[in-house]
């Protein structure tokens, strides 16, 4: 019978583990909640800034022809990236 070698899971490999925050106010001081919160921050930001130099004057664009709804865009996008459990550029 031929043995196949254990394979480990991809987050395992390159992601760094930090233990999650036992109290509110660890929490707040950690990257748990400052690195989504920074996130969301320079999404909005970006998505508004998208909206006012290059957004739709027709209104007939879903996303740009509404400062709310580009502003809430960019914060989802925001959100996501910053977010993500596992950044790994370069590999």
């Amino acid at each position: 019978m031929v043995s196949i070698p254990e394979r480990k899971n991809n987050m395992e490999e390159g992601c760094k583990v930090t233990p999650k925050p036992q109290s509110v106010k660890e929490f707040f001081r950690s990257w748990y909640f400052w690195k989504p919160f920074i996130g969301v921050v320079a999404g909005g930001i970006v998505g508004f800034l998208y909206y006012h130099f290059v957004g739709c004057v027709s209104g007939t664009c879903a996303i740009t022809s509404n400062p709310y709804r580009s502003t809430l865009f960019g914060a989802v996008l925001g959100f996501l990236l910053s977010s993500s459990p596992c950044l790994r550029f370069g590999k």
